[in-house]
């Protein structure tokens, strides 16, 4: 099965990008227009995060994320054949504050949210950064086909990406040695009791602990990275530099902010943000 798809998805991405591009608008016709595919979910997310838009504003936003959605899975495609020259002129970043640090022997440790494209944005960094091992935590596809292929794609530059259900069992390994981390760490809690509670925007959320807890306990730098679209297909991304030393941070610092840098770029670019993830799918509880 996965020789037949990636036979199939192979031929897909030797099409050039003005037809890749019409394969897009069309599956996002019917994606927003036919199906409304979670667009109650999307608009709920944007009505929390921007109460003071219109309407109006609201679904022109809505839709420019459909667009940027539908956009990033046909660039996965044709990553499968993509040159290196061609990647190179999509997605570009100033990554000297990250090669800074791996000089001064730190470990690395990126913070970023789901902005478009994120998958272009980790083969980006694992191009980039070739001192030290660069990792990547992913949570399993139940299609082990489909899993093969996105393995395959993601790695391509030599990044290794560990199941979220394995990294427990292996990270004692991998902290041993060097490396830098690519860590999506707007991620939901998998349990909302264990997580750091804070306002986000305008409602409190979960924030996942680990990326905390972990850079604190290696003492890694903390860098934040954030994806803006250039123009369409093209992605520039910035790295922040939030602390050399994590562990000579507080409790909660680091997470809160995270939190104030996803706000900023998440205003600034609205559109730009993974709006069917579910943010606040929880409710804050007294016991948490």
């Amino acid at each position: 099965m996965y020789y037949i798809i990636y036979g199939f998805l192979y031929l897909v991405s030797l099409l050039p990008f003005t037809i890749i591009y019409f394969i897009s608008d069309a599956v996002y016709f019917f994606l927003y227009h036919v199906f409304g595919y979670r667009r109650a979910v999307v608009m709920a997310n944007l009505k929390i995060a921007f109460p003071e838009k219109s309407e109006e504003e609201l679904t022109k936003i809505s839709k420019q994320f459909y667009h940027n959605l539908t956009d990033t899975f046909i660039e996965i495609i044709k990553l499968i054949s993509m040159s290196d020259k061609n990647f190179d002129k999509r997605c570009k970043g100033d990554f000297s504050i990250i090669e800074e640090l791996v000089q001064k022997g730190k470990n690395v440790q990126l913070h970023t949210g789901h902005q478009f494209n994120w998958e272009f944005g980790s083969l980006c960094m694992s191009k980039n950064i070739k001192t030290i091992p660069t990792y990547a935590i992913y949570m399993p596809i139940n299609n082990k086909a489909i899993e093969r292929l996105f393995l395959k794609i993601r790695e391509k530059f030599g990044a290794i990406f560990i199941k979220a259900t394995e990294f427990r069992e292996k990270r004692e390994e991998i902290f041993k040695k060097r490396f830098v981390f690519f860590l999506a760490a707007d991620q939901n809690p998998g349990n909302p009791a264990t997580a750091y509670w804070q306002n986000y925007f305008n409602k409190s959320a979960p924030f996942i602990t680990g990326p905390e807890a972990g850079g604190i306990k290696n003492d890694a730098a903390i860098v934040f990275v954030r994806s803006k679209i250039i123009k369409r297909g093209h992605y520039d991304l910035e790295c922040t530099l939030y602390t050399e030393n994590a562990a000579s941070t507080s409790s909660g610092e680091i997470t809160r902010a995270f939190r104030d840098f996803l706000e900023k770029i998440i205003r600034e670019e609205p559109h730009n943000y993974l709006w069917t993830h579910r943010r606040w799918k929880w409710d804050y509880k007294e016991e948490y």
